[in-house]
């Protein structure tokens, strides 16, 4: 079953990303260090197997630096 955005959103925060806004439904998420993140779609909308994988990898990124 796949996450929801909100899902994702509260896995980044939780990890350190800040919310820099953005256009429509995109989100800008950035973290110190310097991960950049975009996720797209409503809070309640299921998240895509790319963006489940893309935060993944953002979040070793970041624990690796």
């Amino acid at each position: 079953m796949p996450k929801k955005i909100r899902e994702l959103i509260r896995i980044l925060e939780k990890n350190g990303f800040k919310n820099r806004g953005g256009k429509g439904s995109h989100r800008n998420y950035l973290h110190p260090k310097g991960a950049k993140v975009t996720l797209s779609g409503k809070l309640g909308d299921d998240a895509l197997i790319y963006q489940e994988k893309e935060v993944a990898i953002k979040i070793k990124e970041v624990e690796q630096i």
